[in-house]
């Protein structure tokens, strides 16, 4: 399933309604960086920064949990891996590189 919109002129998440630029995605190659500037790169681990309500249910993955192995991928979510058996898409303003 695909959680991106394409417009015209931009792009937009079907999860939480972020909009960017179709442009940035043109530019080049993109880089991913976690919240403190650190490169991200497959298979890196990660740690959460704060709690995060997973969006049409109540359940919250608190902050400070370790995630193994992530995957980069194109779009707002830059993020895709597995926390307790469910794919999730995670920002990486949210992450730190553990």
């Amino acid at each position: 399933m695909n959680d991106v919109l394409e417009h015209a002129e931009r792009w937009e998440c079907v999860t939480c309604g972020h909009e960017w630029e179709r442009a940035l995605e043109a530019a080049g190659e993109r880089v991913v960086k976690d919240a403190n500037g650190n490169v991200l790169a497959d298979g890196d681990s990660v740690t959460l920064l704060k709690d995060l309500k997973l969006k049409g249910s109540s359940q919250v993955i608190k902050g400070g949990t370790k995630v193994k192995s992530i995957r980069l991928v194109d779009g707002d979510h830059e993020i895709s891996c597995k926390i307790e058996g469910s794919a999730i898409g995670l920002k990486a303003c949210f992450v730190k590189k553990a």
